[in-house]
C-alpha cells in the first residue's frame, strides 16, 4: 500500500462515495481506516475507537474472526470462482443451503436463492413475488405496500419500494405500482396518539383500505423491515406485524420480510420475523451471513411459495433471474463459517443484554440533554433523535449532528448520523465495558453541541 501522505492527498479525489454528494466530499475528505480488531478500527493517523456503526450493520462477529478469514483464504486455493447458473454448482454452497434450512426452519423458511448483498436480495423477493402469483394464475398481482420510513436498498425496485426520499426524489420515475403506509412509529405519526397498539389498528385499517381501493387480486406483497433500521431505528408494536402477517393471508398478498439488517441475532432474536412470532413467505438477507468480510445474500423461501414453483410445468415456473457470482463459493464458504461462529458466541442472547444496557445508557442521556427528543431501539439496533425544540419535536440541524459524530469519534467511538438521528449497531460481539465507552463518549458530544 502506498504511504500514508500518498493516501491522505488522494482521498476522495478519483472516486465517488455512496450516500454522500460528491462535492462535499472532495470539501470534507472522509475519515481514511486502515486496520481492524476486536470491535474497534484505527485510522490512518493510527487512533483507534470502537466502532458503533458494526461497518454497516454488518460485522456481528467484530473484526476478527479467525475461523471465517481462515474459510475465506483455503477455499480461494480450493476454488476461487464458479457460476452456478443451470449446470453447475459447488459444495460449499450445497452444504450452505442446508445449514440455512435448518437455521430458518423455525421460520417457516426452506429453500434459498443467493445474491451479491442486500439489495441484490430484496430484489429476488420482489420478482419472485410476481412470478409466484403469475404461476398461481393471477398475472395481475404486481403491486406492492410498503412502509414509509422503510429501507430497502437501492435498486430500482428496492428504491421504488423504499419510504424515504432522499433514496427516491433524484431517481425518479420509479415502478410504478407501489403504494405506501404510515411507519409504526410511536414518536412521530399522523394519528395524534403514541400508543403502539393504537397505531399498528390503525395502520392495518389503513392497508385493509388501500386493499379493497387498489383490488386484493392486483397486489403481490407487503414488504417490511421487522425493525425498521436506517430509517431511524423504528421499533413497531408486537401486535403490527402479527396484524400484517393476518392481512396478507386473508387477502391471498405475499409478506416479504427485509431482515437483511436483523436476520442473525441483531434484534436479540435469531431473526426479526421470529421476534414477532411471524411467518414470513420470502426474507432477504445479506450483510452478517458473512460478518460483512466477502459481499454475498440469500432470499430465504416458505414451503408454499417453493412448492408453487417446484410442481410448475411450464416454461413460467423458470428462474429467469440471477447474478455472475450468485452463490460464490468463497462466499458460501465464509457464510458457513460464519453461521457456526454466529451459534457457538450465541450473539443472540449477547444482543439482547447489551441492548437493554444501552437503551438504559441512552435513556440516561435523554434526561440529562434536552438536545435528545427520543431515545429508542431494540437489541443492538438503537437510535437517539436530535431536536433543538422538544415540544414542538423540531429537528436538529446538520451542524449539530455532525459535532455530535466528531466529538464522539474524538472520545474514542464511531457513530452514525442520519438526518436528526444517531444510529448505534456496534458488533454483538461488545462487552458491558464497550456499552459504558459508547455512552460516555455520546454523553460528551451532546455536551459539546452547547445545547441544554
Amino acid at each position: 500500500m502506498r504511504e500514508t501522505n500518498f493516501l491522505i492527498e488522494n482521498n476522495a479525489r478519483h472516486m465517488w462515495h455512496p450516500m454522500a454528494h460528491p462535492a462535499e466530499m472532495q470539501a470534507h475528505p472522509p475519515r481514511i481506516v486502515n486496520a481492524a480488531e476486536g470491535v474497534e478500527i484505527v485510522d490512518v493517523h493510527g487512533k483507534k475507537v470502537l466502532d458503533a456503526v458494526g461497518g454497516l450493520w454488518n460485522v456481528n462477529l467484530g473484526y476478527s474472526s479467525d475461523p471465517v478469514k481462515k474459510a475465506i483464504r483455503d477455499q480461494l486455493d480450493e476454488l476461487p470462482y464458479y457460476s452456478t447458473f443451470r449446470g453447475t454448482t459447488n459444495a460449499p454452497l450445497i452444504e450452505l443451503s442446508y445449514e440455512l434450512a435448518e437455521w430458518f426452519k423455525e421460520d417457516g423458511l426452506t429453500r434459498s436463492f443467493f445474491t451479491s448483498g442486500g439489495s441484490d436480495s430484496v430484489e429476488t423477493c420482489l420478482r419472485l413475488a410476481r412470478q409466484y402469483h403469475k404461476i398461481n394464475g393471477q398475472p395481475e398481482r404486481t403491486k406492492f405496500v410498503a412502509l414509509k420510513k422503510g429501507y430497502h436498498g437501492t435498486h430500482f425496485g428496492g428504491a421504488s419500494v423504499n419510504g424515504n426520499q432522499n433514496f427516491r426524489r433524484n431517481y425518479e420515475p420509479l415502478l410504478p405500482g407501489v403504494f405506501h403506509l404510515p411507519a409504526p412509529w410511536t414518536y412521530r405519526n399522523p394519528f395524534g396518539t403514541s400508543d403502539g397498539a393504537a397505531i399498528a389498528a390503525a395502520i392495518g385499517r389503513l392497508f385493509e383500505e388501500e386493499i379493497a381501493f387498489q383490488g386484493a387480486d392486483t397486489i403481490a406483497a407487503l414488504i417490511v423491515e421487522p425493525v425498521l433500521g436506517a430509517g431511524g431505528v423504528i421499533v413497531p408494536h408486537e401486535t403490527f406485524l402479527p396484524l400484517m402477517r393476518e392481512i396478507c393471508d386473508r387477502h391471498g398478498i405475499l409478506l416479504i420480510a427485509d431482515e437483511v439488517i436483523t436476520a442473525f441475532g441483531r434484534t436479540g432474536a435469531w431473526t426479526g420475523s421470529r421476534l414477532w412470532g411471524v411467518k414470513p413467505d420470502l426474507m432477504s438477507t445479506a450483510k452478517a451471513i458473512t460478518n460483512g468480510y466477502y459481499p454475498f445474500g440469500a432470499v430465504m423461501i416458505a414451503d408454499k411459495v417453493a412448492e408453487v414453483f417446484e410442481s410448475n410445468k411450464s416454461g413460467v415456473g423458470t428462474i429467469g433471474h440471477g447474478y455472475t457470482y450468485s452463490g460464490h463459493p468463497v462466499g458460501a464458504a465464509a457464510a458457513l463459517a460464519t453461521l457456526k461462529e454466529t451459534q457457538r458466541l450465541n450473539v443472540a442472547a449477547n444482543a439482547a443484554a447489551r441492548g437493554e444496557e444501552l437503551l438504559c445508557g441512552l435513556e440516561t442521556l435523554e434526561n440529562r440533554h434536552e438536545l435528545v427528543g427520543d431515545v429508542r431501539g431494540k437489541g443492538l439496533m438503537c437510535a437517539l433523535e436530535l431536536v433543538s425544540d422538544r415540544e414542538k419535536k423540531t429537528p436538529a440541524g446538520k451542524e449539530i449532528l455532525q459535532t455530535v459524530q466528531d466529538v464522539a469519534y474524538e472520545a474514542g467511538v464511531l457513530v452514525r448520523t442520519s438526518g436528526p438521528n444517531v444510529i448505534l449497531s456496534p458488533p454483538l460481539v461488545i462487552t458491558t465495558q464497550d456499552v459504558g465507552r459508547i455512552v460516555d463518549a455520546i454523553d460528551a458530544a451532546l455536551a459539546a453541541t452547547g445545547s441544554r
